[in-house]
């Protein structure tokens, strides 16, 4: 077991914790514990957000304090004191984000350890905390799920795991990693060895238990010989369950697993049907499309058939229940050494039933499954309770594992709580055949993401599932008690301010998952549940909508803006192929004071189910790479205010924060957020986000950053990153191009844009290339521009009258031999360039933007104007110029009202009028 880290024995004698001395780590607990308890007795703490449900005494049992509370932690500012440094600009931080694409695979034993509905490896996390802080440095994961941050940050000071990630680690604890410079491999410095401090929230405890588990050191050999030794007394009082006698009548067999079948009733002739026998092809397993009825063999399919039913008295809820009717109907059991299959015969069928009749001595969840899609999935087959996922032996060996356990054995609980979904009625069989099953099925975990309950579950032996999973099962052994787990929302947080080094962060996204349903089974276990109020879902069934989300996303990202250390930076890793919820996570950011500067590829390698079944979730996650600005920036702003001073000052700092260099497969990729346009849009979020108006058009922008900055390839650079830019240029072919896709007028205007730039064209050249863009990717609600419009409305075409303009005359020389070297008002080119479009120059754009503008504004009084519900097609760029001129105005109420006759679908998926349309409904309620 755990061949990748050197057992450590556990520590005993006298211990610190805090600047206090313990005689043991029980005397530590058992202090701190009683701290908690009278905390508990507080009012006010229990209603710090994200409170999660349950009594005193189950937060108590789980918890490990200080390290780690089933609740809000109440020692977290004595961590930060025994661990945190005082925020000091001057450090060496870097101002670059980590742009390298990452791509790192699940078949870890850490990572394998504990099954969750979605995680980032923890390799993958590695390599972002040692790009963005120094050992001893405190990293926060205010979504942390099962830990994988707090893994990653104890192993960046683990020298083998660091090499593992393919760095070089040097004696004194340099880290190199491996570039390419000049055609040659080249180690440079990449960050030092040493262990992070991580600080590690979620609203579940469920996930807060897995966490304090994988991130808490225990002494392997104890924990073997204490599970043998528990499973060898559940053995005694719960092996008789799993006994099976062998088709030889002589021997007895241990049951290995054994499948259900739900019964139906023929809609013809009201026959019952094992639904086993009828409809499961045994070859392969999966269902026929069509089968026959055993009785009248009418041709029948499972969406035609009618469910059979047994009503049984359930004492553990004291009513009487209606489920839907199940027969075992294969045996998976072993003799010896050697596996065998067979159908149930008397004896097991009379075993069941003695188990059935068995009185259940020990404590089960039987808690009503909470109201939701998933949680209430099963509700039509009778199974709505917690202890309905369960087989009655199953529950009951279950139980009686969890009743041996000691108080503070948080470990065995661990172990047990890992196994509860492959021990349930969602586990399923597959006939995938195996020669080391001896050509046998076996079982997996069933459908992941949901609650699902097949017709022919698989019930596995919890004894012998629990003896095979010791040899694979993941005991951290390594590291210190150097990070802190609570459990709570990350909206309302105890932590001092500018106190964080780090933030990555892995939220919920949309309505991708729901993780409060899929953790209820785990928690009621626990006897702890979430508190949904906080849980920054989707949810048509309680309500939550996506503007929901945002808000609740805004909080999140607003407090941790509020604790992490200016100039610092923050990793989201984002997946949902949604663009409404990438809005709401961007709109969220830039509400919350980030300014995000590079979006990159994280290949996780492995599709959960609706990854690869839905068009709604992503097999390739992105991660957002946003900054809090330095306090300077902050401060210059408050005196000079919204001026143009302002802009450029926000500008020059913000590029400092950009990647000078991206590369992918020894090419030069083009860097989006070094795009004018991009930094335009990032200056505008800042000067909104501070309730301030804009002081410049895109336009007069757009001539001031050709004025103070250097372009190179469509990007801009401030002087001093240009020459590393140029460095890497010249040892490449190809200048990097950004990809554009048109999907509204904006971009129709952008790629007509930086198509004329290098190809200045007549109307009959251009339409070609411009009708092809318009695809199948256009926005449902906008209405398709003229390209005769775009042209006349945003550039200028050359009317044959004086000197041929620059930009043609560079372009017609350059690509036809015979206009070489000839001077501007030369007949031949002059005719040539006739009726080309062409960029205007700022001073010229600036007049036409103008005119342009004035006629969206007219158009957005006829939006104004409409009486109807909702407006069906639109202009978005004469909306957003609607919208920007009431919020210049403080006309918040118009924007109001328009976005009510706009579609939401469009509303959520458009950033710059869902941003203006937000921050409208904040001003209005703070007015209120």
């Amino acid at each position: 077991m755990n061949d990748l880290f050197q057992n450590h024995a556990a520590k005993s004698g006298p211990i610190e914790c805090f600047g206090q001395t313990f005689p043991s780590d029980e005397a530590r607990r058992e202090h701190y514990l009683k701290l908690l308890a009278e905390k508990l007795k507080d009012p006010a703490f229990r209603k710090i957000e994200g409170f999660p449900i349950g009594s005193d005494e189950d937060i108590l049992a789980l918890s490990d304090p200080p390290y780690y509370t089933a609740c809000p932690n109440p020692f977290l500012e004595d961590f930060v004191r025994q661990y945190g440094k005082s925020y000091d600009s001057s450090l060496p931080y870097s101002k670059e984000p980590f742009t390298a694409d990452v791509s790192e695979g699940k078949n870890d034993p850490i990572y394998n350890a504990h099954s969750y509905h979605t995680k980032v490896p923890h390799k993958a996390i590695m390599r972002y905390i040692l790009h963005y802080t120094q050992p001893g440095d405190l990293v926060f994961d205010g979504f942390c799920g099962t830990g994988m941050t707090g893994i990653a940050a104890q192993l960046c000071g683990d020298r083998s795991a660091v090499s593992a990630l393919g760095y070089r680690v040097e004696p004194d604890g340099t880290i190199l990693s491996l570039e390419r410079d000049n055609d040659r491999d080249v180690w440079k410095k990449f960050s030092r060895l040493g262990q992070r401090h991580a600080i590690l929230n979620d609203l579940s405890p469920a996930a807060t238990f897995i966490a304090y588990n994988y991130n808490t050191p225990k002494n392997i050999v104890d924990f073997e010989f204490r599970v043998k030794d528990l499973l060898s007394e559940v053995e005694a009082e719960c092996g008789w369950m799993y006994e099976t006698m062998h088709t030889d009548g002589r021997s007895k067999g241990r049951i290995n697993y054994t499948i259900w079948s739900d019964i139906f009733a023929c809609p013809q002739c009201a026959g019952e049907i094992v639904f086993w026998d009828a409809a499961i092809n045994k070859d392969t397993g999966q269902v026929r499309d069509a089968f026959s009825c055993p009785h009248c063999s009418s041709e029948l399919t499972k969406r035609g058939l009618e469910r059979a039913w047994a009503t049984k008295m359930d004492h553990s809820i004291n009513q009487q229940i209606r489920q839907v009717k199940q027969v075992p109907v294969l045996i998976n059991y072993s003799v010896g050494t050697k596996r065998y299959e067979k159908s149930p015969d008397a004896s097991d069928i009379s075993l069941i039933q003695k188990i059935d009749a068995t009185e259940i001595s020990v404590w089960v969840p039987s808690d009503r499954m909470m109201d939701g899609g998933e949680t209430r999935r099963n509700d039509p087959i009778g199974v709505t309770h917690v202890h309905h996922f369960y087989t009655r032996r199953n529950l009951i060996t279950l139980a009686t594992f969890l009743e041996k356990i000691r108080p503070g054995e948080n470990h065995l609980k661990q172990f047990l709580y890992g196994s509860l979904r492959i021990l349930s009625k969602q586990a399923k069989h597959n006939k995938e055949r195996r020669t080391e099953n001896s050509g046998l099925g076996w079982v997996n975990a069933g459908v992941t993401g949901t609650l699902y309950i097949s017709s022919c579950p698989a019930e596995q032996n919890v004894l012998f599932f629990l003896k095979k999973r010791i040899s694979k099962y993941f005991i951290p052994s390594f590291g210190s008690r150097g990070n802190i787990i609570f459990t709570g929302s990350t909206n309302q947080l105890t932590l001092p301010p500018n106190s964080i080094d780090y933030l990555f962060f892995d939220p919920p996204f949309g309505s991708n998952l729901n993780y409060s349903e899929l953790n209820f089974l785990s928690e009621a276990w626990l006897a702890l549940f979430t508190n949904v109020k906080q849980e920054a879902i989707e949810d048509k069934g309680k309500g939550k909508t996506l503007s929901d989300y945002r808000r609740l996303m805004t909080e999140c990202f607003r407090e941790a803006f509020r604790v992490l250390k200016p100039g610092r930076w923050m990793t989201v890793e984002f997946s949902n192929t949604q663009a409404s919820v990438w809005n709401a996570i961007q709109i969220a950011l830039q509400e919350a004071g980030f300014v995000v500067a590079n979006v990159s590829a994280l290949d996780k390698k492995q599709g959960s189910f609706k990854a690869v079944t839905t068009t709604t979730a992503v097999k390739q996650d992105l991660v957002i790479s946003a900054y809090k600005p330095n306090g300077g920036l902050e401060d210059r702003f408050s005196k000079t205010g919204g001026s143009e001073e302002s802009a450029w000052d926000f500008t020059r700092t913000h590029l400092h924060y950009l990647p000078v260099v991206k590369l992918r497969s020894g090419d030069l990729e083009f860097i989006a957020e070094r795009d004018p346009r991009i930094i335009f849009d990032r200056m505008v979020a800042w000067f909104v986000g501070h309730n301030s108006p804009v002081p410049m058009s895109t336009h007069e922008f757009q001539a001031g950053l050709a004025q103070r900055f250097v372009e190179r390839d469509g990007m801009i650079f401030l002087p001093d990153q240009v020459t590393e830019y140029d460095k890497k240029r010249m040892q490449v072919a190809i200048a990097p191009q950004m990809e554009m896709f048109v999907s509204d007028e904006r971009s129709a205007i952008d790629w007509l844009t930086d198509f004329l730039k290098r190809r200045p064209s007549t109307y009959q050249e251009v339409h070609t290339d411009f009708i092809s863009q318009l695809g199948a990717g256009w926005k449902k609600h906008e209405s398709k521009p003229e390209l005769a419009a775009l042209l006349e409305d945003n550039f200028i075409q050359y009317d044959g009258t004086g000197e041929v303009p620059s930009q043609i005359h560079s372009y017609l020389s350059t690509n036809h031999k015979d206009l070489r070297g000839l001077e501007k008002n030369n007949p031949a080119l002059v005719t040539k360039a006739k009726d080309r479009w062409y960029v205007p120059d700022p001073n010229k754009a600036q007049d036409l933007e103008k005119k342009r503008e004035k006629a969206l504004l007219k158009e957005f009084d006829h939006y104004r104007a409409f009486t109807g519900r909702r407006l069906k097609e639109f202009r978005l760029e004469a909306l957003r110029a609607g919208f920007r001129f009431a919020w210049g105005n403080k006309d918040y109420q118009t924007i109001i009202d328009i976005a009510a006759k706009v579609p939401e679908a469009a509303l959520q998926e458009d950033e710059k009028l869902l941003t203006l349309y937000d921050l409208a409904l904040t001003r209005t309620e703070a007015d209120a």
